[in-house]
């Protein structure tokens, strides 16, 4: 089998590494992929040019093709390829706007009884200016409709983060709405769906703030953990049972099968589980650390997904734990500078895995490419130890101004852990 995986970033690398690493694939291929794949399988196709990758697939005789990012789904490459009887994983245009849309995804958890935060909906910046003037408690939730490369949502705790927000980030006229602020521990629960059959992931837990201790501003995620002890095996059936499920049985009724990988980002607060968004596509960082922990071969999953027989299978997982730690350029989340020569990625030992995000080739070397440089990972029989086999080694690659977080897993390496 031959793949091409579109993206350029950590999880497209996973992508590609796993269906060479468990047999899936004799060859994968990645548009525009980055410094971590090997120059003849690296193709320089724009991603939202649908028919210059439909080229692409028929001059590399590709069989599949899987879909990183969220742009070209909801764009509708799914959509396109499929029509032109090129197979593509991932869900279709309209399906994508789960993710799209958070005010679409809003009303169909609704409609399907989804637990979620109450919200209320605003259409441009004077209308949800006047009613922040009568809010009274906070912190409160603000979202952008659509997508919006992870800027989309404030959490403001006070009314002049709220009124920064709004002014400096919603269109006069944009779809806009405030949500209930729930207090709880976030996780990622991923499903894979063939428009009927849910299979579920273990789940995981990312830190979005740039700096330890949950600090700084937000990110597209400075590393993550599985599996998060937060959601044990009864919690991961009813986000199953009370999320996933309901969700592809309502996009379902409502003529919308969904295909593909749909993410829950989960809050927790006891016994109480509510969504707070939905992604139609693998995590990043999440997928590289599931990935390494699945039994199954990846091709055998996305093609049973892609042709309605996942009920033929059953996601399996290691008993083991993986956690990834994110190398990022100094700057961000905010400028960075560009094409800093990495070392030192030839002396990690085979206990660790290396996954390129902000990365490209330059006369034969590795140079940054990005804010988000590298993801590095390793997994163990306990969290702890694969905690230590990270950053035992991470330092042994060097580009100037990079920084990691240093307490990834802190969570979890607070409550009693166990391999089983």
């Amino acid at each position: 089998m031959k793949y091409l995986v579109i993206g350029s970033g950590g999880r497209e690398h996973c992508l590609a590494w796993r269906l060479l690493d468990d047999g899936s694939a004799a060859e994968v291929y990645v548009a525009p992929g980055n410094g971590g794949i090997e120059d003849r399988f690296r193709l320089d196709v724009n991603i939202s040019n649908f028919p210059a990758l439909e080229h692409a697939c028929i001059d590399k005789n590709i069989d599949v093709v899987v879909v990183g990012p969220e742009a070209p789904l909801v764009d509708g490459v799914v959509d396109y390829l499929t029509e032109k009887k090129i197979p593509a994983f991932g869900p279709t245009k309209k399906a994508a706007m789960l993710e799209g849309s958070k005010l679409f995804a809003k009303q169909i958890m609704e409609k399907y009884g989804v637990p979620t935060a109450g919200h209320r909906d605003f259409t441009g910046q004077d209308s949800v200016l006047r009613h922040l003037k009568t809010v009274k408690e906070f912190p409160i939730v603000i979202k952008l409709d659509g997508l919006a490369a992870g800027k989309g949502v404030c959490v403001a705790a006070n009314p002049d983060e709220a009124l920064e927000f709004v002014l400096s980030s919603a269109k006069e006229d944009g779809k806009i709405f405030l949500e209930d602020y729930i207090f709880g521990e976030e996780a990622s629960v991923l499903g894979i769906s063939d428009g009927d059959h849910v299979e579920t992931f273990i789940a995981a837990q990312d830190h979005k703030r740039a700096y330890d201790g949950d600090t700084g501003p937000n990110t597209g995620g400075m590393g993550a953990y599985a599996p998060a002890p937060i959601i044990d095996a009864a919690k991961l059936r009813r986000v199953r049972d009370e999320v996933l499920i309901p969700t592809v049985r309502g996009m379902k009724a409502e003529g919308i099968p969904f295909k593909g990988i749909l993410y829950a980002g989960v809050i927790l607060q006891g016994d109480d589980i509510k969504v707070l968004e939905f992604n139609a596509r693998f995590g990043d960082p999440e997928t590289q650390v599931l990935l390494p922990l699945m039994k199954n071969r990846l091709g055998d999953i996305i093609g049973a997904s892609i042709n309605g027989t996942l009920s033929r299978h059953s996601l399996k997982f290691e008993r083991r734990h993986a956690i990834t730690v994110v190398m990022a350029s100094g700057g961000y989340p905010g400028d960075y500078p560009k094409g800093k020569p990495v070392k030192g990625l030839g002396d990690v030992s085979d206990r660790i895995l290396v996954f390129h995000a902000g990365t490209k080739t330059e006369n034969g070397a590795i140079v940054t490419n990005g804010g988000r440089v590298l993801n590095i990972t390793a997994a163990a029989d306990t969290l702890e130890e694969a905690r230590e086999r990270v950053y035992g080694e991470i330092d042994v690659i060097t580009f100037e101004g990079s920084f990691y977080r240093k307490d990834i897993a802190h969570r979890a390496l607070k409550r009693p852990m166990s391999s089983k």
